[in-house]
């Protein structure tokens, strides 16, 4: 079981980094909550992690604390949600406010997730409730929790999306923060930066 590495971040690109660790390097699959707080490459991180063996596949997820990382836990053993469902709602929401939508069960903010439809969402609720009961919240709000990043999760998926086409990820980064449409979906962005980068 490995669970914690620390080293040094020698590739980013959204949701998969690799890590060298005394000249191993490890490739770790992280959510976008804790993408956007990695250091510059070449800089030491430090991610606890989850190991998960499957028939066809061995993975490792990263986290930037323990909380995250028993939340990713807690998601998996719900009925219907593998690593990479786990994975996408960790990154289109906070863990607090995740935790805050379980307990008021608010299942209108869960289904705007991407790929949580009403019956999955429900089936959160349920499950893990009992699970997140003892869970600390910051203070009390009265607030609807919604997913949190939004902007940020459609910038990544059309970095990911051109570096998935052959763009290096510089050049991704490039091509949609010179967009600067925050607003936009991640369609859009996609397909506004090619439309420029093939000028």
């Amino acid at each position: 079981m490995i669970g914690r590495l620390r080293g040094v971040l020698i590739e980013k690109q959204a949701t998969e980094i690799v890590i060298d660790v005394n000249g191993v390097g490890y490739e770790v699959l992280v959510p976008m909550t804790t993408f956007y707080g990695l250091p510059a490459l070449g800089q030491v991180v430090s991610l606890y992690t989850q190991f998960i063996v499957r028939e066809d596949a061995q993975q490792l997820f990263g986290f930037s604390d323990v909380t995250s990382r028993r939340l990713f836990r807690d998601l998996i053993k719900v009925n219907g949600v593998g690593p990479k469902l786990a994975l996408t709602i960790m990154s289109g929401i906070d863990s607090d406010d995740f935790v805050r939508c379980v307990q008021e069960g608010n299942t209108a903010a869960l289904v705007r997730l991407p790929g949580v439809g009403k019956k999955t969402a429900e089936r959160l609720v349920i499950e893990m409730r009992d699970r997140l009961k003892d869970w600390e919240l910051p203070g009390s709000s009265s607030n609807i929790a919604m997913p949190v990043s939004a902007a940020k999760v459609n910038i990544a998926e059309a970095e990911a999306a051109l570096v998935a086409l052959g763009y290096k990820p510089q050049e991704a980064s490039k091509a949609i923060s010179a967009l600067k449409a925050d607003d936009a979906s991640s369609e859009e962005l996609i397909r506004a930066a090619l439309k420029n980068m093939i000028k």
